[in-house]
């Protein structure tokens, strides 16, 4: 399979020169961090036997005309600190091989996909959470006409990456996706201003297995988009079959799956509010598999990727996999320009409140020896049991062509009975946490950024701060220097500072990123998804190359 595709890279690129009337390309990009690390008893980093650990991973596309091919080779020799311990060896972790007409589209071997916004199926690859579900199989999308689309897929989801090898699910996941776009299908209706969008799914999983749990469960959805003017609509629900898996302890009960999005935009402002509700709906390529392995759907988060680290990866969350109902509103608004409170340039605001509790469970009429039923579960059917509560405002200005500044405040209180993220407190975690950034352009190349952090608990490990220097020299250089105190930890020889240096440099389409430093434990949230990260201390260097 390595000769076959590296070959047809190199067909397609001989082709091309041979045939100028035929475009053709060569493309792709590589990635290594390398860290060396030490053992640091007092926070908790431990030095692996190697000493050196090593992520390397490399992509090459080819094309000529409507055919594409491309591989992405691994390396893992081992896997970095905090990454998934299925990560080993060296070999090729992706493959393959596309034909991209106008109206029809078919890829063959490895490729990522989704329908609508994944309830019914998403699959991925984020190498900042050690996620790859790729499908290995056939995909093919075909466009009939104009506002019409439509998507089938079989495969195997990518499981683990094990001594060089990508091992597969068990289970066969079988798709079909379609969207119509009524104002582009129907002609009297292309220039109105209310857009309609209408779209279905269907997604199946077989997997025989020695027990009597069924071998086929399928999972059907249904979702719309409208916009009219300033406002948008757009809703999904899906609907699971009984699924008895080792997630949900082997019961037979539906799960369903419920997202609403409602919003406003005009100029400086913008509102967002969103619902959404799930039960027992975490859809796996394989019954027996748990954590964040084979997952075939997606449950999209209802809060805010937070981006300042003590804010960010303490007390993160993402969503409660069995199930919950949350809401979230996210209103942005510019003070106008030249105004008393807008100053010359304008000021930003933007306010974003979440919250997500438990489902009710109802149990009349419920014969779990009769068939397997544990409970009923409804769609927004909320409980008064708080899984997580999320409130932040953020402040932003330009204050003249050198100066920026902006400020920021959260206030958390997050159920680390139900979504553990410490073994030092139980219950509720309140926590308030204030941010002010300043930023200062010295001159055209010259600039330095600076933050100041504070969190306030009562629980876990006390109060934190932390202050970050940043100094970029356009387009070449950044230094980077950071300080994270746990001055309120309970016990007083773990009030530790984490002290961290960088720097990086580019070249061209090069960049080098080198740090040294201690970097405490933590949560890593991206997308609704997240993994624990381990305390470490040593060097890290990063490279990544594009070509």
């Amino acid at each position: 399979m390595k000769k076959l595709i590296l070959g047809i890279i190199a067909l397609a690129t001989i082709s091309a020169h041979a045939q100028n009337n035929i475009r053709s390309s060569v493309s792709g990009n590589i990635e290594t961090n390398l860290q060396v690390l030490n053992e640091d008893t007092l926070i908790g980093a431990f030095a692996p036997k190697e000493k050196a650990v090593m992520n390397t991973v490399m992509n090459i596309n080819g094309s000529v005309g409507k055919f594409r091919a491309g591989v992405r080779l691994e390396s893992y020799l081992p896997a970095i600190a905090g990454y998934p311990n299925f990560y080993t060896g060296t070999g090729l972790g992706y493959r393959y091989a596309e034909y991209a007409g106008d109206q029809l589209n078919i890829k063959v071997g490895n490729f990522y996909e989704q329908f609508g916004n994944g309830l019914a199926l998403r699959s991925y690859e984020n190498s900042a959470l050690g996620i790859d579900n790729a499908f290995d199989g056939v995909n093919i999308k075909f466009i009939p006409r104009k506002g019409i689309e439509i998507k089938g897929l079989m495969g195997r989801q990518r499981y683990k990456f094990e001594n060089g090898v990508v091992v597969k699910s068990n289970g066969i996941i079988r798709g079909l996706d379609g969207d119509i776009n009524l104002n582009a299908l129907i002609p009297s209706f292309g220039e109105s201003k209310f857009k309609v969008t209408i779209g279905g799914s269907f997604v199946s999983r077989f997997q025989s297995v020695n027990d009597t749990t069924p071998p086929i469960v399928n999972i059907y959805a249904g979702r719309i988009d409208m916009r009219y003017k300033r406002f948008t609509l757009g809703a999904e629900y899906g609907y699971k079959g009984p699924d008895p898996a080792l997630q949900n302890g082997f019961v037979y009960n539906t799960g369903h799956g419920a997202l609403v999005n409602l919003g406003y935009s005009q100029k400086g402002l913008g509102i967002i509010l969103t619902a959404r509700s799930f039960d027992n709906f975490q859809f796996r390529a394989d019954k027996k598999i748990v954590g964040n392995q084979l997952t075939t759907n997606f449950l999209p988060a209802t809060t805010n990727n937070h981006t300042y680290n003590l804010a960010g990866t303490l007390y993160p969350y993402a969503a409660n996999p069995s199930g919950e109902v949350a809401y979230q509103l996210d209103v942005l608004y510019t003070i106008p320009k030249k105004s008393k409170l807008g100053g010359k340039y304008g000021t930003k605001l933007h306010l974003n409140v979440a919250v997500a509790t438990d489902h009710v469970r109802h149990k009349s009429g419920v014969n779990f020896a009769e068939n397997g039923v544990t409970y009923i579960g409804r769609p927004y059917d909320m409980k008064d049991s708080l899984y997580n509560f999320d409130f932040n405002m953020h402040v932003s200005r330009k204050f003249s062509k050198k100066w920026k500044a902006s400020a920021h405040y959260y206030h958390f209180i997050f159920n680390n009975t139900v979504n553990p993220v410490t073994l030092l407190a139980k219950g509720y975690i309140k926590a308030d946490v204030g941010v002010i950034e300043l930023q200062y352009k010295i001159s055209r190349k010259h600039s330095v950024r600076g933050e100041l952090q504070a969190l306030f608990t009562e629980k876990d490990r006390g109060n934190w701060a932390a202050a970050l220097l940043e100094y970029p020299i356009s387009p070449t250089w950044f230094f980077a220097i950071q300080d994270q105190y746990n001055y309120g930890h309970p016990d007083s020889a773990l009030q530790l500072h984490y002290l961290l240096g960088s720097f990086g440099y580019i070249h061209n389409q090069t960049r080098f990123i080198f740090s040294y430093g201690k970097q405490r434990a933590g949560i890593v949230c991206v997308g609704g998804v997240c993994r624990p990260v381990p305390a470490t201390n040593g060097i890290n260097f990063t490279m990544t190359h594009s070509f």
